[in-house]
């Protein structure tokens, strides 16, 4: 039997690039490509590009959550106020957005790989200045820098993986994002305890260790693959690279797909135990319920890769993932607590499927690595910002009308809008319009 996560050199996924690019080249191209470019097997290839984003993933949501587990903690030793740790919550959405908006500039300009490189390093550096500048703007200007750094990387994954990965998109892509789920579900788990044994800036930096490892792949990686800037583009391809994604309603499309889905995931994350409590579950019940919502993400990446590499319909599985948040707000806001396990996991599960299948559409709908990159920029760029007034509406709306139905109706709204908005991104065009 085969393994359904096994690698493959004939994957679905290959619709990422357009037919017969290869044949479309003139032989001559074909042999001066060959002679410039001695590249690894494809094998070694897929390997060398799947450990690096692994690694690349585990310091990617670590960081920031880690701080969510401690922040009490950090809050008392640093002597700051609440509106402090509401700022340090408030900085990554902002960063992300503007890490999405000029990484694809940057990466064109140096090359993804070596843009990423050093991105790893400033986000590795962000880890340590948290940690051994224990003040207010020392842990500010790390928490900066580290998550512009993760701004950066979250919009250029796509195209590293489109470059090098082709034929297996969805597999890589699968990986990366439960990497990030995965790793950062540990260490919210152990932070806590960990900074009671070491103390809180060990319990912090000490995951810089990580960052490191991820330094030293991606160079070997750069070393042994090159530099995306320096590949040739097919001639098939060329007249691609003109598509302004500004200007082009898939790109709007599946910014605003990924907008509500972050507006959702980060809303739920902030305001889910306070809303259960104000339901009457008890607070060790409502905090076990935020648990549920983490740990789906696991189970629902795991499925929509595996469900993508048997060939079934993206359409069908957009639409399915944003339905489950339809179901999960839905059940949230006018039923009883008892039930509060299931609209937790519903959520949880169908914010992870959009957010690992709009990475997968960044590459799969895209025809170079360049467009690729721009697409996950602008489109992430959207999203972040939409994301970022999820919390801060929603805890306006409560603080205004002392109650929670007003912002639990206007998400449920938001849901049903993105059930649409899921069949039109997912549908199989290519970002120009074109059919697959």
């Amino acid at each position: 039997m085969t393994c359904p996560f096994s690698y493959s050199n004939n994957s679905r996924a290959a619709m990422s690039t357009p037919p017969n690019v290869q044949n479309d080249l003139p032989l001559q191209s074909q042999t001066d490509a060959t002679s410039l470019f001695k590249l690894p097997s494809s094998r070694f290839t897929f390997w060398l590009v799947l450990c690096a984003m692994v690694l690349l993933g585990t310091n990617m949501r670590a960081p920031i959550v880690a701080l969510g587990s401690i922040a009490p903690v950090v809050q008392g030793a640093l002597n700051i106020s609440e509106t402090q740790i509401g700022w340090l919550g408030a900085v990554p959405m902002l960063t992300f957005a503007l890490g999405a908006l000029i990484s694809p500039t940057i990466g064109k300009r140096f090359g993804i790989e070596n843009t990423l490189i050093v991105m790893i390093v400033l986000l590795t550096l962000g880890m340590i200045v948290r940690a051994v500048i224990p003040t207010w703007i020392g842990f500010l200007s790390g928490t900066v820098m580290l998550t512009l750094a993760i701004g950066f990387a979250n919009t250029l994954a796509a195209p590293v993986i489109k470059q090098h990965t082709p034929n297996n998109i969805p597999l890589v892509t699968g990986l990366f994002s439960l990497t990030m789920t995965v790793t950062a579900g540990i260490v919210a788990g152990v932070v806590l305890p960990l900074s009671e044994w070491v103390g809180w800036q060990w319990a912090l930096g000490g995951w810089s260790f990580l960052g490191i490892f991820a330094i030293a792949i991606w160079i070997f990686l750069r070393l042994r693959l090159g530099s995306s800037s320096d590949q040739i583009i097919p001639i098939a391809t060329q007249g691609f690279s003109d598509i302004s994604m500004w200007r082009t309603g898939f790109a709007w499309q599946i910014g605003i797909f990924l907008g509500i889905q972050s507006l959702l995931y980060y809303t739920v994350a902030s305001f889910l135990p306070s809303i259960l409590v104000s339901k009457g579950m008890s607070a060790v019940s409502a905090g076990q319920m935020g648990s549920v919502f983490q740990f789906m993400a696991p189970l629902a990446i795991l499925s929509l890769t595996w469900l993508i590499n048997r060939g079934r319909p993206t359409q069908a599985l957009a639409v399915f993932a944003a339905v489950l948040n339809v179901i999960g707000i839905l059940g949230l806001s006018y039923t009883s607590t008892d039930l509060a396990w299931l609209w937790a996991g519903f959520m949880g599960a169908g914010c992870s499927a959009i957010f690992t299948l709009s990475i997968m559409l960044f590459s799969l709908r895209t025809y170079t690595t360049n467009q690729a990159s721009e697409l996950s920029g602008m489109a992430q760029f959207v999203g972040y910002i939409i994301a970022f007034f999820g919390p801060l509406g929603t805890g306006w709306l409560h603080e205004v009308t002392d109650s929670w139905d007003l912002p639990l109706l206007i998400t449920l709204i938001l849901m049903i809008v993105n059930v649409g908005i899921a069949w039109l991104v997912s549908r199989p065009l290519m970002v120009d319009g074109k059919k697959i």
